[in-house]
């Protein structure tokens, strides 16, 4: 894919200028254009700004840039879309992707980074900052469950047991212990299984099949 022109949204000028050096080391000789608002982008975008590839800053003062990624993927469908971004959160990076945004990088990475990402793009790699990549890959990760094998034959006993709604009291009844031997077993299990309430530990014990 060749890159004619780019669009850059971002509202710090200092930032702005080192991503206008970025896209032209990677792209020579291509066209930057810039804004540094939402009202700014959507007058460009309005008026005949048809970028190859955009880089979209998030934080705006008027607004986030998820909208005008939005924007440009209803208009331009081939523009490859690229947050650059100081957020590395859940609630930033994935509004953005779902937005249709092919790509996000990191400011906080040395301008030669985003430079080498840039031009990965005409191998066909995504330009992504390795964290953004990490923290995609958790996202579709399963939760981990508990082994219950971190548990002693005792704690799992006690862990079925108050599982199933009986206080410690009975529990200790039914194992023939005192009350203080079960609480010292129930702060183990708890500590073990990174739960801190009765009704997590009953989650965590039906999912390991014991209730």
């Amino acid at each position: 894919m060749e890159f004619r022109h780019s669009f850059i949204l971002e509202d710090l000028p200092e930032s702005r200028q080192w991503l206008g050096q970025a896209l032209a080391a990677a792209f020579p000789g291509i066209a930057v254009e810039t804004a540094s608002s939402i009202h700014e982008a959507e007058l460009a975008l309005s008026f005949g700004c048809s970028p190859d590839i955009a880089l979209i800053d998030l934080g705006l003062p008027d607004g986030s840039g998820v909208s005008i990624i939005e924007q440009i993927k209803k208009t331009r469908p081939n523009c490859l879309c690229v947050v650059t971004s100081i957020y590395n959160d859940d609630a930033h990076v994935f509004p953005a992707l779902r937005a249709g945004a092919t790509g996000y990088l990191l400011k906080d990475q040395p301008v030669a980074v985003i430079v080498q990402a840039l031009q990965g793009i005409a191998n066909g790699t995504p330009p992504i900052s390795p964290a953004i990549a990490r923290r995609m890959l958790a996202y579709f990760q399963p939760p981990a469950v508990p082994d219950v094998l971190v548990l002693t034959e005792r704690e799992t006993e006690v862990l079925r047991i108050i599982a199933k709604g009986l206080t410690q009291s009975e529990c200790a009844r039914l194992l023939e212990l005192s009350p203080h031997t079960v609480s010292g077993y129930v702060k183990d299990i708890y500590r073990k299984l990174n739960v801190c309430s009765r009704a997590e530990a009953a989650l965590v014990a039906r999912d390991l099949g014991l209730v």
